[in-house]
């Protein structure tokens, strides 16, 4: 018991750093990069570190809608999901390990942004502009943060190892009806 739940607990440990380091990124960005400027660039312009504000989500979805409803849709109905991933997170035991760091990474990465709803009215702080060279009609992909880039990496991992789950079922499956005949 002690061990299982230690295997879920130490995976926290990513949701801490990808919030801390969340946060520092962003006060920095506050701090050193002007409003609506390119604090720098590497590689010519194919990474630029920016300050901007998106009062909405991904690709600024929501961002003109009233603030009664940018508040509901994109702070407390985030908190409850969260809440209820933490807690299906906890209940069951089938997760693998690589899905446990991947699920706690997405939870950092959603309370990394829930934070900048709540304390920076302004909207979530965003710095990472990369070019994107026309792909998809984009010279340059959405701008955004640490939170994001996690949300991103680990939700991606999470669905392979999803896949590869599921994978490795049925062939257990075939394998023993195949035993069985």
């Amino acid at each position: 018991m002690e061990k299982q739940m230690k295997s879920k607990l130490l995976p926290l440990v990513l949701t801490v750093v990808v919030i801390v380091l969340d946060q520092i990124t962003k006060v920095l960005v506050c701090r050193f990069i002007p409003m609506n400027t390119i604090g720098t660039q590497f590689f010519g312009d194919f990474l630029r570190i920016i300050h901007v504000r998106n009062p909405g989500v991904a690709f600024s979805f929501g961002a003109r809608w009233p603030d009664s409803m940018r508040r509901l849709a994109f702070s407390v109905i985030p908190i409850v999901v969260l809440g209820i991933v933490l807690g299906v997170y906890f209940r069951n035991n089938d997760f693998t390990k690589l899905q446990r760091w991947a699920i706690c990474g997405v939870v950092g990465g959603g309370f990394g942004n829930i934070i900048d709803r709540i304390f920076r009215p302004a909207g979530v702080v965003d710095f990472i502009d990369v070019k994107f060279y026309g792909l998809f009609g984009l010279e340059r992909w959405p701008t955004f943060n640490v939170a994001d880039s996690a949300v991103v990496v680990c939700g991606i991992l999470l669905v392979i190892s999803f896949i590869i789950s599921i994978i490795k079922e049925n062939r257990q499956k075939e394998n023993t009806e195949q035993e069985e005949k």
